[in-house]
């Protein structure tokens, strides 16, 4: 390795990695054009991928290198780039450039800012010196996988490492559990009055628990793909805060019917509808907000978001079952 894949290696930006020896070519030219440019500006660096870009740099899409060769010279490039390209934003970290690699099989991947323009390149020669034959597939395999060695090697903890890094998050959930208890005698009135609301009590919170840790499933799969933004992050929560009135309505309906029919209780079985509804709803808001935030807030979402959603949906669970059941017991 040329780059040592340490813990803080991982966590540095890829802007401090990226280099500026890349081969572009311009937006408006023909293949003709753009290989009688190259001849005349021959790249300095390796050549992996040849960028389009307009002339304010925004980039529009690559040339394979077998595309450029074979076409006609007097064939645009607008036809024959890809336009689909895996970027990086400038405050995406190594360790998610390497999972890129991984993932989408790339030498190199373009930086580019929130309006596209082409700030960089980082390829896979700054982290391994293996570059050689790249032709033969195999290789590539190896070298992808040599990529996947590094990274998981940087990321193993030590038995007390690993504790104090977890220890912390999980006090959120101990600290949830004092609160949920004080908050339940804060409505002992209302528990004295209506036994049944404890009856369902682990039930409301389990499901509120269980939609969340879905959402923080979900959410940090999907970071293995592009890297998030605050935008990309208003977009999820619209999706999410639908998915999840639609799965606390029907699971908060399906409950209420159990407990009208068993208890009799109208106001206890719309107590139940309304606290499951509004509890999965924001558990789920909770479960895809918090691996985004720490993500872009530079902490370990895989380590926290569990635990500090989990703690938060029962806290807003209580308050929306108990303040509910107030109301419409009173």
């Amino acid at each position: 390795m040329s780059t040592a894949l340490s813990t803080t290696v991982l966590n540095e930006p890829v802007t401090k990695h990226m280099h500026q020896e890349f081969t572009r070519v311009g937006l408006g030219q023909t293949v003709g054009e753009s290989l009688d440019w190259l001849r005349r500006h021959p790249p300095r660096g390796r050549i992996v991928y040849f960028y389009v870009v307009d002339d304010e740099g925004r980039l529009h899409g690559v040339v394979p290198t077998r595309r450029l060769i074979l076409s006609s010279p007097d064939k645009p490039l607008a036809e024959i780039m890809v336009q689909q390209v895996v970027a990086l934003p400038p405050e995406a970290t190594v360790l998610e450039a390497c999972e890129f690699f991984i993932q989408h099989r790339l030498l190199a991947l373009p930086v580019v800012d929130n309006d596209r323009r082409l700030l960089g390149v980082v390829d896979m020669e700054l982290y391994t010196d293996e570059l050689g034959h790249l032709g033969d597939a195999s290789n590539r395999d190896d070298l992808f996988q040599l990529i996947g060695v590094h990274v998981a090697k940087a990321q193993q903890e030590s038995p007390l490492t690993a504790f104090r890094h977890r220890l912390p998050w999980l006090g959120c959930n101990i600290a949830a559990g004092i609160l949920a208890a004080l908050l339940s005698r804060l409505f002992e009135d209302e528990l004295n009055r209506t036994v049944a609301l404890a009856f369902f009590i682990p039930v409301v919170l389990n499901l509120a628990e269980s939609v969340s840790s879905q959402s923080v499933s979900l959410t940090l799969q999907s970071l293995h793909g592009k890297p998030p933004t605050w935008r990309s992050l208003v977009t999820k929560l619209r999706s999410e805060l639908a998915t999840g009135a639609l799965l606390g309505l029907m699971s908060g309906t399906i409950i209420g019917l159990v407990g009208l029919a068993w208890l009799g209780e109208i106001r206890v079985a719309l107590s139940l509808i309304g606290g499951i509804a509004g509890g999965v709803t924001l558990a789920a808001i909770l479960g895809i907000t918090l691996p985004i935030l720490l993500r872009l807030l530079r902490l370990e979402p895989r380590v926290a978001a569990g635990p500090v959603a989990l703690a938060g949906a029962d806290v807003v669970t209580i308050l929306i079952y108990f303040n509910l059941a107030r109301w419409l017991l009173g």
